[in-house]
């Protein structure tokens, strides 16, 4: 490791004295290479899945459900009797026990008839809260309408609501609820891998021309033969042999095994409301010049009244009490320059100025100014 020192300082013109001075470390060691599964770098084109929605009705609930006056849980709760040959009209169905409520769940790839899915339930109407109530049957249908589950049970929800006589206790939020395992598949998925042409495309999760590259030549050389060719800078085809065609499983298995050195993209993530600033810690700044200070300007008044002394006999009716006001101006402006070469990076800058207690937010605006002084050859995220 190479440790350089560089002191932080004003021109001695404007006499003010050195504010800071941080250590910048470079190392010199070479980074070992890392590699990864192919498998953890994106899927098989055709993996995908399927979001599922349905409209229910949740019932049990203490006094907390819709009230009276909601058209949409009357109209709800009367369809739900009329198939049990029970005909209640909506304008006479009063309850506040039951609550119209939207249910979804994921359908994943390969799901099968009778597995169980996770739902999330929430509230649709004006319910206070859904402690305590449980779903009744809802199908649940995919974008083209078919229903592919059947959703039930008691909802568990991580809050509650009480209120009485204008007083109100409320924890998290009541009026969202799961079922674990809640709905169970009626219609299985799957996936067709292998295409006419008897080849299979794997898609990378982030876009990237090096990557595919390189991904493709490690398809080749650990595969022991030229079956793979990136298409684009997302998708990777690679042709099926004939003898491994008939057993597709075992070929993809020991394609998601092959390790690869994936390209990383040069990128600087801040969030300017949690303060958090995260970058590679290879991102590297060119030679650039910083200069952060606080302008503060104090302004302090100090009013004093004085009295006529001295005076023997009546005073001269031009006499009167004199109130004086001193006022004080302090200016000071604390901060500094420092120089950065074109050997450190971004987390070299970071560390230092966080070992001079300088604030997140000051940090960000520095790599944001450093950014548009084209120093910093990085993707700049704010988010």
């Amino acid at each position: 490791m190479n440790c350089k020192r560089f002191h932080a300082g004003l021109p001695k013109a404007l006499l003010i004295a050195c504010a800071f001075s941080f250590c910048v470390c470079t190392s010199t060691e070479v980074i070992g290479a890392e590699f990864v599964r192919v498998k953890d770098l994106g899927k098989l084109q055709g993996w995908r899945d399927n979001v599922l929605v349905g409209t229910g009705i949740v019932s049990g609930l203490a006094g907390t459900g819709d009230s009276p006056t909601n058209r949409g849980m009357r109209q709800a709760l009367s369809n739900a009797l009329s198939q049990f040959n029970l005909t209640v009209p909506p304008e006479q169905v009063q309850s506040r026990n039951v609550a119209v409520v939207m249910v979804s769940a994921v359908l994943p790839t390969f799901a099968r008839e009778g597995d169980a899915l996770d739902i999330t339930v929430t509230s649709a109407g004006d319910a206070r809260s859904l402690v305590g109530g449980s779903l009744l049957l809802t199908p649940l249908k995919g974008p083209n309408g078919r229903v592919y589950a059947l959703g039930q049970g008691a909802l568990s929800v991580g809050g509650y609501r009480y209120d009485a006589n204008g007083n109100v206790v409320q924890k998290n939020h009541p009026t969202v609820g799961s079922v674990p395992n809640g709905a169970i598949v009626e219609v299985g998925v799957s996936a067709e891998m292998l295409s006419k042409a008897n080849d299979i495309t794997f898609v990378l999760n982030e876009p990237d021309y090096t990557t595919a590259n390189r991904v493709a030549e490690a398809i080749n050389g650990q595969l022991g033969a030229p079956l793979a060719r990136a298409r684009d800078a997302s998708g990777i085809e690679v042709a099926v042999p004939e003898d491994d065609r008939q057993r597709l499983v075992h070929f993809v298995a020991r394609l998601e095994s092959v390790t690869v050195e994936p390209d990383r993209r040069a990128r600087v993530v801040i969030n300017e409301r949690t303060g958090t600033v995260v970058s590679g810690g290879d991102v590297r700044i060119e030679r650039v010049a910083i200069s952060q200070g606080d302008l503060k300007l104090s302004i302090s008044s100090q009013t004093a009244a004085y009295q006529p002394t001295g005076i023997i006999g009546p005073a001269n009716p031009g006499i009167r009490t004199a109130v004086v006001t001193n006022t004080q101006v302090d200016v000071s402006e604390p901060g500094g320059t420092g120089y950065v070469d074109g050997r450190n990076t971004v987390s070299d800058l970071v560390q230092s100025l966080a070992r001079l207690k300088t604030s997140t937010r000051d940090i960000i605006s520095i790599l944001r100014a450093v950014k548009a002084a084209g120093a910093l050859h990085a993707e700049l995220i704010i988010q």
